[in-house]
């Protein structure tokens, strides 16, 4: 079975409260939201942690973003991401623009 993450960024989110899990037979996706980049950091080394061998990533990370996640996993889990220049979600802002200088 394949155990993958999602991991969005959306203001006032809380990784520990704001998840959910999807199991099929095939696939457990564990779906994460955090506030900032750094949240997304702990999240990320906790899943990799616990044997999840895909981490995608929403538009709302920048290639900062991406890059630190992929850093935090040090090479435990591979890391994708969905692509947007400019996330609607985050008023037409990378998370670069808003979350950068929090990590």
């Amino acid at each position: 079975m394949l155990k993958a993450a999602f991991i969005f960024v959306a203001p006032a989110a809380d990784n520990q409260i704001h998840r959910a899990v999807v199991a099929t037979p095939a696939v457990e996706l564990t779906v994460v939201g955090v506030s900032n980049y750094q949240a997304a950091v702990t999240a990320a080394r906790e899943l990799s942690g616990q044997g999840i061998a895909a981490i995608e990533l929403c538009g709302g990370f920048g290639s900062e973003g991406v890059a630190a996640i992929k850093q935090a996993v040090n090479g435990k889990a591979v890391v994708g991401v969905v692509r947007f220049d400019n996330h609607p979600g985050l008023e037409g802002k990378s998370g670069d623009d808003l979350f950068q200088r929090q990590a």
